[in-house]
This record gives C-alpha cells, structure tokens and sequence, in this order.
C-alpha cells in the first residue's frame, strides 16, 4: 500500500496537491463538501467499499426486507446491538475536525455528509445536511414517535441478555459480524410508545433519501460555486447526483479520495490522500 506523508509533512513540502486544494477554496470560499465513509474511517468507522468502489463484505440490509421481514429485523438488531456501541464511542478525527473549522473560518459555504455518524457535528460542524439520515436515531413505523438509538440500545440489552459481552467483527456503520445461531433466542426491540415497529432513522439501501432532504442539498449546491468531494466514491445516486447537477451548471467538481470514484469523468482534479491529513494540512495552508 501507498504510504502517504502526515499532516505537518504535508504542510511543510508545501506539495503541488495541497496548493492546488488551497487555490481552489481561495476561488472558491463557498464550495460544497460532499463528504462520505472516508473521513470517518480515520475514527474506526469501516467503509463499506474498496479504492476500486467495490462493495466488500456482506450485503447491506435492505429496507423493504426489512419492513416485509421479521427475520431480517432480528438480524439487524442483534447486530446493532453488538456492533452500535463502537459506533457511539468513535470520535471525531483531525478530518472531521479541519472540515469544521474551515467552516467557522468562512473557507467553504455548506456542507454535507452521506454519514449516518453523527462526527461532524461532534467536531462542530453547523448546519450538515445527513443524506442517509442518523443511527443515533429510532423512529416507530406504525405511531411516528422518535426514539434516542441510546434508549433502544438499553432496551435491546434488558431484552437479550445472552448477548451482552458478545464480540464481533465491526461492519459499517454500526453493524457487526454475528453467527446466525446467534439470533434464535433474540428479542426484535419494540416501540416503547405504541409497541410498533422501530427502525433505525436512516435511509437504507433500496430507499430513496426523503423529499425534504434531497432538496435540502440541491439548494446547497446551487448557492456554492463549486464541489468538493472528501472521502467518497459517490458511488450511490443521491451523492453522485449531486456531482452531476454541478458538473451540468459549469460549476467544478474536485475530490479527495483513495481510488476512484463515479464521478471520475466529472472531476477537475482529484487528491488522492487520506482525508485526515491533508485536511488539517489544507486548514494550516489557508491561515
């Protein structure tokens, strides 16, 4: 594998692809981030796709299984159990952390995420328009009631305390890697208000991303300038969208990203670096 220089080295070489990022937010103070799974696997969040944007791993749940199938609910939950406390506890990372401060400094105008993390606002990101929704959300299907995943999670171990202790290989966002013997005795959480169906406030796969979100981030890329992709292989329509409505309107679309992306074609340049050390190097770079 490719060994790239740190922050301070970055800083220091001065390296013709952190200038090129600096003159491209110096044109453009109100550039769009776009960002993915990327920035956040720096916080021991894992992606879900490989630098050639090849999904590894098993297969995502999709959300009409989910809603169709009790058996498919208890896969989820007994995974998120195991799998969302290591979630909760990621914090964010010096990319998380540069993207906010550039945006308190005025260096870019909006931002959003695919993340379902939670780590920009953590890092003190303002105003992060969440594409793919929050797992640290619970909504109930049947009444509506939003619950906090924090009081679901306690549910979840009230009701299976076999599994408490149990270990397993982390999947993204939240999900881990459990035997299916493992599920037999597990307990499908239920809605504390209504005892409904509960879901996980996120857009699965085989959903669409709401209404109200999606326009959410169209106006947020007709007010930038430009677009700038960080950690993303925009491999999912509702981000690669995106590129392209800027891409069509003459705006520039620039990435950092390890491998390829969709969005190849549409690119004026792509950085292909860690997110987590070029990030705070460009912060350095524009003071």
């Amino acid at each position: 594998m490719q060994n790239f220089p740190t922050a301070s080295q970055l800083h220091a070489s001065d390296t013709p692809a952190l200038e090129q990022l600096a003159q491209f937010l110096h044109r453009h103070p109100d550039v769009l981030l776009l960002t993915g799974a990327g920035i956040s696997t720096a916080s021991g969040i894992p992606a879900y796709r490989d630098t050639e944007g090849v999904r590894h791993g098993n297969a995502p749940v999709q959300g009409p299984d989910f809603r169709r199938q009790e058996a498919v609910r208890r896969r989820y939950w007994a995974r998120s159990m195991v799998g969302w406390p290591a979630l909760a506890r990621a914090v964010p990372n010096p990319g998380h952390l540069a993207i906010a401060q550039l945006g308190q400094r005025q260096r870019i105008g909006g931002l959003v995420t695919q993340n379902v993390d939670g780590l920009h606002q953590q890092a003190g990101s303002a105003a992060v328009t969440e594409l793919h929704g929050s797992i640290h959300g619970v909504v109930c299907l049947d009444c509506q009631a939003r619950h906090t995943r924090r009081l679901i999670q306690d549910q979840l171990e009230h009701d299976n305390p076999q599994m408490l202790g149990t270990t397993a290989t982390p999947a993204p966002d939240g999900d881990a890697l459990l035997e299916p013997s493992q599920l037999a005795a597990f307990h499908v959480p239920a809605c504390p208000r209504c005892g409904g169906t509960l879901q996980p406030d996120v857009v699965f796969f085989g959903d669409g991303v709401p209404a109200a979100c999606a326009a959410e981030a169209e106006n947020k890329m007709r007010g930038a300038s430009a677009l700038l992709v960080v950690g993303s292989s925009v491999m999912v329509y509702s981000s690669f969208r995106l590129c392209r409505m800027a891409a069509e309107t003459g705006k520039p679309v620039a990435a950092i990203n390890l491998g390829k992306t969709r969005a190849d074609h549409l690119l004026a340049f792509k950085t292909e670096a860690p997110a987590q050390d070029i990030l705070p190097a460009l912060t350095a770079m524009l003071d």
